[in-house]
């Protein structure tokens, strides 16, 4: 276990693109650190399975489910009291709901959708650095056909493309808090050598904005 006593940066988002690892990431961070692991719970999420099964029908009530779980587990575990006393790894951030709907959504339903989330985005805590992993999109397909989900068997390379490019396009606008872009195409967290480049970036100070870096 490392110290972590005294550092500055104590709520952690660990971010990317489905099959990007950062789940795996996350949980690994968590235990060596000894930090409270905040994941996203998708499992028992009913409209996941429906929605690769049927896009159009199911994106609406899938999005707005992940907001809603997504919302509640953010504001039960960061409104504590010890936030700024303990050390959170999170491996999503509430902007995902926006990121996903925005792709997901017919503009009539991401406009009624959009209602809810400026009305929750407020109450939000706002990560101290985030850090998104970064993989082609080739990666990430393989990477999902490792894990064999049935329901995810039919993600699309474009859905894949999509998804990061709405990634991209939010970082463009963050302006109150780091986000670091980690290319990590090339990349294994399992291996030591590529995990410790990893996990001595966390403690780093970074400037608002984005920073763009590299494992390899």
């Amino acid at each position: 276990m490392r110290d972590y006593k005294g550092t500055r940066n104590r709520f952690v988002v660990i971010e990317g693109n489905i099959g990007a690892g950062k789940t795996s990431l996350s949980r690994r961070v968590s235990a060596d650190l000894d930090a409270r692991l905040l994941l996203e719970t998708f499992e028992d999420n009913p409209f996941l399975p429906k929605f690769y099964g049927d896009n159009e029908r199911y994106a609406f009530p899938l999005e707005l489910s992940f907001l809603a779980a997504r919302y509640k587990q953010l504001k039960s575990n960061l409104e504590q009291g010890d936030l700024f006393n303990s050390l959170t790894i999170a491996d999503y951030y509430l902007m995902k709901s926006f990121i996903f709907a925005k792709i997901t959504l017919p503009d009539d339903e991401f406009q009624l959708y959009r209602q809810f989330f400026d009305m929750i985005r407020s109450f939000s805590a706002k990560p101290d650095v985030m850090f998104y992993i970064h993989r082609d999109v080739d990666v990430l397909k393989n990477n999902i056909s490792k894990r064999g989900r049935a329901y995810e068997s039919n993600i699309q390379e474009t859905y894949l493309s999509s998804v990061t490019k709405g990634y991209f396009n939010y970082f463009k606008e963050v302006r109150d808090f780091p986000v670091v872009v980690i290319d990590a195409t090339h990349a294994d967290f399992y291996q030591q050598e590529h995990y410790n480049q990893f996990i001595n970036l966390i403690n780093k100070p970074y400037e608002n904005g984005v920073t763009n870096l590299q494992i390899k």
